[in-house]
């Protein structure tokens, strides 16, 4: 069995990470500064972060080319997989990301408004440097929907049907965010992860409610997800990284552990 991974994710606003209270609260009196990400991300790098996951919720031209640096600071002092999402709409702003030392990118709304460019990247970089990232929120039992632009915008699209037209496309990767979850710390929503897992061959990351140790074990092991990401448990100094793989581990969950 593959290892379990455990990502921490760090929003980036201009040059500082910062963290919103819920889904969707990017307005700037609702974030938090919580430190500078290359300080952070060799911080998560020494407690042995699986990979790390940086998205720009500015996503403008200048926020990006102040994401490019950001990326190069900390590939050039961190040597674990990174994942840049936010504002990624061309082949172009993949290239720049993964040229910057990024192994993956993560491309959400974009991807719904042109599906074809799942495809093209594929093509191009490999489908282990597309990760599609989906915001999903229950609108009916045994039901959710896929929602664009940060959690605001419905699509009509069910999330299970979406989730399986990305990975043929050639999607290697899904986050999964569960709108109704993130911010709660009340644990991650483990049917519609369950159900993703079940139907889609490649790996799940489940994103979304992360509060304690158990909520990550139960993700992995109830959820089927191949992965934990999570935010501020890491960046308040709930845990460790290194404290939840040991957690992981006295729960027989396969873990690499430094």
């Amino acid at each position: 069995m593959l290892a379990k991974r455990v990502i921490p994710c760090l929003d980036v606003h201009g040059d500082h990470v910062t963290r919103g209270v819920q889904f969707g609260k990017a307005e700037a009196g609702e974030l938090r500064n919580v430190g500078d990400p290359v300080e952070l991300a060799v911080r998560y790098n020494e407690q042995g972060a699986d990979e790390m996951v940086f998205f720009d919720i500015t996503a403008t031209a200048h926020g990006r080319s102040t994401m490019v640096r950001v990326i190069e600071r900390v590939a050039d002092q961190c040597f674990m997989p990174l994942t840049v999402g936010g504002g990624i709409r061309s082949v172009d702003d993949m290239f720049a990301m993964l040229r910057a030392g990024a192994d993956k990118v993560s491309i959400n709304s974009a991807a719904l408004a042109e599906p074809e460019l799942i495809r093209i990247g594929a093509e191009k970089f490999g489908s282990q440097c597309i990760v599609v990232s989906l915001d999903a929120r229950r609108v009916a039992p045994g039901r959710w929907e896929v929602f664009s632009h940060g959690g605001r915008k419905p699509t009509g699209r069910d999330a299970v049907v979406w989730a399986r037209e990305a990975v043929a496309l050639g999607a290697g990767e899904l986050v999964l965010n569960s709108i109704d979850a993130d911010g709660t710390r009340a644990g991650f929503d483990l049917e519609i992860t369950r159900q993703i897992s079940e139907q889609v061959g490649v790996p799940v990351v489940a994103s979304g409610g992360a509060g304690t140790l158990e909520h990550m074990a139960e993700v992995l092991l109830d959820g089927k997800a191949d992965a934990v990401l999570a935010a501020s448990i890491f960046h308040f100094g709930d845990f460790t990284v290194r404290e939840v793989k040991q957690y992981l581990a006295r729960r027989n969950l396969p873990v690499r552990l430094t």
